[in-house]
This record gives C-alpha cells, sequence and structure tokens, in this order.
C-alpha cells in the first residue's frame, strides 16, 4: 500500500469519525437524585451502547440535596427530568409547563418508616407525633395522604409536627421523630443498617394505603414538544431508556456494578447498590414505559382530594402525552 494511500485511508477514517460523533444528537438527562440504582435503566443504557446505538449522546447529570430538576430545566440545563409526578403538576399549576413523555416506575417506593416503641401502629396512631417529611417537593405525596386522613399538619394533640427531614434518617435514630419519610429502596435500608431490626420498626407503604402517586417520569418542557426533531430524539432516548431499564431488571447486579462505576464520589457500596437494584427492579416491573391512564387518574385523584390544602387545585390539562412511547414501543 503506497503512503499517498494510506495516508488518504486515515483521513477519510478520521473524517468519518469525526463525522459520527458529529452526528450523534446530544440530550442532557437531570437526575432527581445522586447516582444510585435509582436511575440504573439510564447508566445501563448509555454503559452498553443503547443510546450510541440509537444516535444519541447522552449526558446523564447527577442531582442532589440543592438540585430542583425543574428548576434546572426551567433554566435550560437539561432537555429532559426525572421527577415525581405530584412535584411537576404542582410545579406545571405554577407556570412551569411540564409534560410526563413517560413512566419507568409502575409503583411508588414512597412509605413512613416508625418506630414501634412510639405506640405507633395504625395511620390513627401519628395524632399529636412528629414525623419526618421531605421537602423540595417530596411533602406533596405527605401533604395529601394527612389531608385524606383528616390530620392536620401544623402541631397539636389532634395533628401531627412536621419536622422537615433532611435525606437522612436521623431523625428516626436520633428518636426526635416517631416517623420519617423512607424509600422501600434506600433509607429504610439505612435503619436496618444503623442497627435496628425490622421486628422494632413498623411501616406504611403508600401504594398499601391507597395514596400513592406516580414516582420517577420522564418530563420536558411542553414548548419543546412542538419541536418536531426534538421529539424524534425523544423517541429514541425512550426506547434506549426502557431498553436500559428492562436489562437492568433481568440483571440487578450488573446492572449495579455499572451505576458504581459511574459514581464519582465514591459514595456508594456494593451491598448497598445491588439491594437498592433488586427493591427498584419490584417498582420498575410492570412497565413498559407508557403511562398508565388509570395510574394517572390515580395520582390527579390523590392530589385534588386534600380537603382544603390540595397539592393541586384543578385538573391538570396537557400534562402527558402518549405521543413519545407510542412511537418508542411500536
Amino acid at each position: 500500500m503506497s503512503k499517498h494511500f494510506a495516508s488518504l485511508l486515515l483521513a477519510s477514517a478520521l473524517s468519518l469519525g469525526a463525522y459520527s460523533a458529529e452526528a450523534a444528537d446530544k440530550l442532557v438527562l437531570q437526575l432527581k437524585w445522586v447516582t444510585q440504582a435509582q436511575f440504573a435503566g439510564y447508566y445501563v443504557a448509555k454503559d452498553k451502547g443503547f443510546y450510541e446505538e440509537e444516535g444519541l449522546d447522552v449526558e446523564i447529570k447527577p442531582g442532589g440535596p440543592d438540585i430542583a430538576p425543574a428548576q434546572v430545566i426551567a433554566g435550560g440545563g437539561a432537555d429532559v427530568i426525572v421527577d415525581w409526578m405530584p412535584s411537576a403538576l404542582a410545579t406545571r399549576e405554577k407556570g412551569v409547563p411540564l409534560v410526563n413523555i413517560a413512566q419507568p416506575f409502575k409503583s411508588s417506593g414512597m412509605m413512613l418508616t416508625c418506630l414501634k416503641e412510639t405506640g405507633v401502629a395504625t395511620p390513627a396512631d401519628f395524632k399529636g407525633k412528629t414525623l419526618g417529611v421531605w421537602f423540595f417537593g417530596n411533602e406533596y405525596p405527605f401533604l395529601s395522604w394527612m389531608s385524606h386522613l383528616g390530620i392536620k399538619t401544623d402541631g397539636g394533640p389532634d395533628g401531627v409536627t412536621v419536622l422537615k427531614q433532611g435525606f437522612n434518617v436521623d431523625p428516626l435514630i436520633q428518636k426526635q421523630a416517631a416517623c420519617i419519610s423512607t424509600m422501600t429502596y434506600n433509607e429504610y435500608w439505612q435503619v436496618i443498617d444503623a442497627g435496628i431490626k425490622p421486628e422494632d420498626l413498623v411501616t406504611f407503604k403508600y401504594e398499601d394505603q391507597g395514596v400513592a402517586t406516580l414516582e420517577d417520569g420522564l418530563y420536558v418542557l411542553e414548548d419543546k414538544l412542538a419541536d418536531k426533531a426534538f421529539e424524534e430524539k425523544l423517541v429514541k432516548f425512550v426506547r434506549a431508556s426502557m431498553k436500559g431499564w428492562k436489562y437492568a431488571e433481568a440483571n440487578p447486579d450488573e446492572a449495579a456494578d455499572i451505576v458504581l462505576e459511574n459514581d464519582s464520589t465514591g459514595a456508594q457500596t456494593e451491598a448497598h447498590q445491588k439491594r437498592m437494584m433488586g427493591e427498584v427492579a419490584k417498582l420498575t416491573a410492570g412497565s413498559n414505559g407508557a403511562l398508565d391512564d388509570a395510574d394517572y387518574k390515580r395520582t390527579v385523584a390523590t392530589l385534588l382530594g386534600g380537603g382544603s390544602d390540595p397539592v393541586i387545585s384543578k385538573e391538570p390539562g396537557g400534562a402527558f402525552t402518549h405521543a413519545i412511547t407510542d412511537a418508542a414501543l411500536k
């Protein structure tokens, strides 16, 4: 092979490489929380090349205690966010037009975890107690549940005292609260790892209490959906993401390892992530990514059913679209 021909080949290979890199459509996903197995499907889709196969270059931005996904997308810092529907619908009503384009999580992982020694055995026993509640949009399911129970959240013997809970389990360990907010896949196990035995705890899953609302959906800004090129990008993104989620469900240990590889903080442990992935897989099971109308209606009814203090004041319009999943899943 002549040197000239070889250099021509090299030049064309380089330009092809540059073209393919250039051709990959960039998309930024903002997570609701830090890198952990709660978001395994997205990390798996990136690691396994599912996004690349769709011609996408996806940047996954971890969240944290100071990051509100809705603010990030409103400010142009992301194309898609992961958020809970109560927060997304409340945000929409306040003027940031979030639209649900897919719903990888079928079930809610939220619950209140209580110390048995405080005398809490049923929801009626919440009265007069201090309950730990997350804020930054995570308080909506709790406030909605208390409204359904007819329990005021401003303290007093017939109400509950709300303790603004940090994203940890300290209030329960230090006995500052009778109950705290936990997720089935995360904080509950932090309580167990702190040395409290399961038999010394009482848990109330929102799913079991009939007040479960949808978590970890994918949301975009409504006006962006008018852009056909962006819509096509979302179709590819959802298709690859769901491939990632189903792979993570089927291969939980490998998925947990992929999450750990992407944890730049080094804060996560293998045992915790593998346990978390096993629990998260129970929540994504049964979802192909399409938002179920009945689940949506139940979430809206729960949020509207808050008596004098509902999370949203009216039935939302245009808060979701099936267009993306209809195209992605056919």
